[in-house]
């Protein structure tokens, strides 16, 4: 899992940093430090979960102070358990109090997501399907918020709309809503290495397009078990399938056990549960 790199993860950090710390700075700790005050602090773990984020949490405190030392005990994509020490962070006062709420925040989201993907992945274990996330992310943290899918053992869909062509039912509307046409216009239009995936949502719209080809791919949406395992023989390894529509880590078993090769999970980044992490202190440095 290749890490993002800091040029990426600043100016989020440090737009947090700005809406915290306002016009005054932290008053709190600026009243209660003493001069030149040191801390020795860390994160930790307050329930089991996959660790994702690490590297937002960083920035959140050396962009406060450059000396900040920040040590890393258990990196990203290591499982955690509660009471578990994840990083030391050591250094002026301020520093460590005026980033704490910042770090934690990006911290603790981004581990919820990787916590809940790693469920999924391990409910599917022993298929082939891969766990995707979707789209459906928070304006501007897209980037972060995949990479957390991709610490939990997932995998991403397309990231922005110039990835890939995606034919949803409304795009079939703009083509008279014929799925033919839809797919040539598609395919006349993509280049040589744009990748083009159907939505469909019935068994017969997806023989239409099987007739018609031109898909790498189908997105097979809202569709029961057993129309899935009929999509997967009909389709016959000619493309991609993708399973998506309401898949839980209870569902996600009998859905990957019909032989699509994707389970889309949208709620992995715009409804998860943050995982519960603290700054604890341990000593004044």
């Amino acid at each position: 899992m290749t890490p993002l790199p800091d040029l990426m993860l600043e100016p989020l950090v440090r737009a947090g940093l700005l809406e915290d710390l306002g016009c005054g700075g932290d008053l709190t700790t600026d009243a209660l430090a003493l001069p030149g005050q040191m801390l020795r602090t860390a994160l930790v773990a307050r329930q089991p979960g996959v660790v994702a984020g690490l590297a937002m949490a960083r920035l959140a405190f050396t962009l406060m102070d450059p000396t900040v030392r920040f040590e890393i005990e258990r990196p990203d994509g290591s499982v955690v358990a509660p009471g578990e020490r994840i990083a030391r962070v050591t250094g002026p006062a301020p520093a460590i109090l005026g980033g704490e709420r910042v770090a934690l925040n990006f911290l603790s989201h981004l581990c919820g997501i990787a916590t809940a993907t790693a469920g999924i992945v391990r409910a599917v274990a022993g298929t082939k399907a891969r766990v995707c996330c979707t789209r459906k992310t928070l304006p501007g943290m897209r980037a972060i918020q995949k990479y957390a899918v991709r610490a939990g053992g997932g995998a991403n869909h397309r990231l922005r709309l110039d990835d890939a062509i995606l034919i949803k039912d409304n795009h079939i509307a703009l083509a008279g809503g014929d799925v033919a046409h839809a797919l040539a216009a598609a395919r006349a239009r993509a280049g040589h290495l744009v990748s083009i995936e159907l939505e469909v949502d019935t068994l017969d719209q997806l023989a239409q397009a099987l007739r018609a080809g031109g898909a790498d791919a189908f997105l097979l949406d809202n569709m029961t078990p057993d129309q899935l395992r009929e999509a997967v023989a009909m389709v016959n390894g000619r493309a991609v399938t993708e399973a998506s529509g309401g898949i839980t880590p209870d569902s996600a078993p009998e859905i990957a056990a019909t032989g699509v090769d994707i389970l889309s999970v949208g709620w992995l980044t715009h409804t998860v549960r943050a995982l519960d992490i603290g700054l604890d202190y341990e000593a004044t440095a």
